[in-house]
């Protein structure tokens, strides 16, 4: 019994070494893993709230836009889908962004899903928020398949958080793309 447990191991070693050889075929062309190994991009910037419309949020159907900065240069469209806030003041939104821009001079769109978690003042009865904003983040995932351009087939994710400058709301973003198309 132990010959054949040994044969049957020097066996198992054999198909391990001759897969992992660098004659294999795999092994010759790595061409399929460039794809998986080529890293993200680490994204950051600022987002500012589209006060002057410079964006035409409205002509897009948007509830609001922000002008983004930084590595992403252009226009964030958000589609508020959801929304709901309680007692405590605890707000939280769910919708769609179309981002419409540039990532280092190179034309692009994307879409994303967002969540956004807030505390606010206060709340309406209707659920939406009342008052100032105390802190507020939210995620981005982008939506895979709906880059075109230089986001086309990209996947990532983008982080914002909310900072207070006085009166003034900034987003600011950080994340990651993969394959972008450079």
């Amino acid at each position: 019994m132990k010959n054949k447990t040994f044969i049957g191991l020097i066996f198992f070693v054999a198909l391990v070494i001759a897969g992992c050889s660098k004659d294999s075929e795999q092994g010759a062309d790595s061409s399929h893993l460039k794809k998986a190994t080529q890293g993200a991009e680490q994204l950051s910037g600022i987002g500012y709230f589209d006060a002057t419309d410079e964006c035409n949020f409205a002509g897009q159907g948007a509830s609001y836009s922000l002008n983004m900065t930084g590595d992403l240069v252009g226009c964030l469209y958000t589609f508020v889908d959801e929304y709901d806030c309680s007692p405590s003041g605890t707000y939280m939104e769910l919708g769609r962004e179309y981002f419409v821009g540039t990532y280092n001079g190179v034309y692009g769109t994307f879409w994303t899903t967002y969540r956004f978690e807030a505390k606010y003042e206060g709340c309406a009865e209707n659920g939406s928020f009342v008052g100032a904003e105390i802190k507020g983040r939210c995620q981005h995932p982008i939506v895979e398949g709906s880059g075109t351009g230089v986001f086309e087939g990209s996947i990532g994710r983008l982080f914002m958080k909310d900072v207070y400058e006085g009166e003034t709301v900034t987003y600011h973003y950080t994340g990651h793309l993969n394959d972008l198309n450079l």
